[in-house]
């Protein structure tokens, strides 16, 4: 009788080693190596056997491409990021912090799902649970099953006497197979578990959604080969602090990676934002210094934000910069641009930023914006309301041009703002019939002259 094998495994990375070491020379973590039982090959006669026939090379042009075609899963926003639909036969990594609305979203896919046959398998809760939350959804679909089980052996077996339409699996670090004596959660556990679902996804075109944990660096658990098995990987962010999540496309084999799907948490469940810019926009009755509107793209999406900022004189000895949705360390760039290049000393002073709505802007063309809401503080000179911005600074004061600003000026059209400030160095703007005026400006002290005059 074959003996079993035991290996450590990183937990961090996957790698393995025969014996134990301290730092992984893979990944360079301390102590993250484990042990863990391999089960000899004999032991895998109980194991779920999927059966197939043997492949044979294919011609390329003899392969018919629209033999899976693609679902809708009844969620806009989703489908948006999937690239229109679910593929037939694809993996899908959905990852998130804890309690963000990861279980929320695949139970709303679950009963979204109309005239399909869905099996949700959760590894976390009761049928009970589940049932409770879907009560609170106030939705229903009759052909949703609901299996609390942890055994992928099982799960596949269930699956082959429901022949489901989807698959939705809460969450794969859960989940073990009998053919490791590994814990579940474990590396070798996670990566043996996720190829067998791909395998078994490939086979019966069945789609398969895999929910999985971040870690406290913000990665998805597990090994990093978990995201190369996948088809789709999707990251769901938010803060607990604010009702609304980004659903955002991270590695996607069948769409573009460059699109975002905007929810509220509402008591219902996740509520699709179809307009972004009205929820992050905020409707003041009467004008206000420090705030300004910017014309921002995440991915492929053109929305609108509010840039707020409070400059005062500074109490204690050394002068405080604080930001929240923006890097710090551009805040002081720009600071440092408006006092060189524009005059203002503001040194002495501190300076609060914000982003309205409790989200995270990197997009360089809100510089101009945030240039505006300090100046606005800092005179207490209110811009107009109907004034947006869209425009990246340079260390030498120009004002550089960015991407997609045919697509800014069309949103801040439609949200009826009537000037936008862009950098004068675009070249063959289309505005096709626009009511707004689009005002070019080179320096950041034409853009104050022009504000402020």
């Amino acid at each position: 009788m074959a003996k079993n094998k035991s290996v450590f495994v990183c937990q961090n990375c996957g790698a393995e080693s025969p014996k134990w070491i301290g730092r992984c020379p893979s990944c360079k973590e301390w102590n993250s190596y484990h042990e863990e039982i391999i089960a000899a090959s004999g032991s895998r006669d109980t194991a779920f056997v999927i059966t197939q026939e043997r492949r044979k090379p294919e011609l390329l042009d003899n392969i018919k491409s629209d033999e899976f075609g693609r679902q809708k899963s009844g969620i806009a926003e989703l489908d948006r990021i999937l690239g229109g639909g679910i593929v037939s036969g694809s993996l899908i990594l959905l990852g998130g912090e804890p309690g963000v609305g990861k279980s929320t979203l695949a139970l709303q896919i679950a009963l979204a799902l109309k005239g399909k046959r869905i099996l949700y398998v959760s590894g976390e809760e009761s049928e009970e649970q589940i049932s409770l939350r879907a009560k609170r959804m106030k939705n229903s679909n009759p052909e949703c099953y609901i299996l609390s089980e942890t055994e992928l052996e099982r799960i596949l077996v269930h699956a082959e006497n429901i022949k489901p339409g989807l698959i939705i699996i809460d969450s794969i670090q859960t989940i073990n197979t009998t053919a490791l004596e590994s814990s579940a959660g474990t590396v070798s556990q996670v990566r043996e578990c996720a190829a067998q679902l791909l395998k078994y996804s490939k086979i019966t075109g069945i789609p398969v959604f895999l929910i999985g944990h971040i870690t406290k660096d913000g990665t998805l658990a597990g090994p990093k080969v978990l995201e190369h098995i996948v088809d789709v990987v999707l990251y769901f962010e938010g803060d607990n602090n604010y009702v609304y999540r980004i659903l955002r496309s991270v590695k996607n084999r069948f769409g573009s990676t460059s699109e975002i799907g905007i929810f509220e948490m509402v008591e219902k469940g996740l509520r699709e934002v179809d307009n972004p810019s009205e929820l992050f926009i905020n409707q003041h009755d009467e004008a206000l210094s420090g705030i300004s509107i910017a014309a921002t793209v995440d991915g492929l999406r053109p929305f609108l934000i509010e840039t707020q900022a409070l400059v005062s004189t500074a109490v204690y000895g050394t002068p405080q910069r604080s930001s929240t949705g923006f890097d710090t360390r551009r805040l002081n760039m720009l600071l440092a641009v408006l006092e060189k290049r524009a005059g203002f000393k503001l040194g002495t002073k501190d300076v609060f930023l914000n982003i309205a709505g409790g989200i995270k802007v990197n997009d360089p063309a809100i510089d101009l914006a945030i240039i505006s809401s300090v100046l606005s503080s800092n005179l207490d000179i209110p811009i107009g309301r109907e004034t947006c911005f869209a425009g990246e600074a340079g260390l030498s004061g120009e004002i550089r041009p960015v991407s997609r600003i045919e697509q800014r000026i069309r949103e801040a059209s439609k949200m009826g703002f009537t000037k936008i400030y862009i950098s004068k160095y675009h070249r063959n703007v289309m505005l096709n019939g626009l009511n707004i005026e689009v005002i070019a400006a080179g320096k950041i002290e034409h853009l104050v002259r022009s504000l402020f005059a």
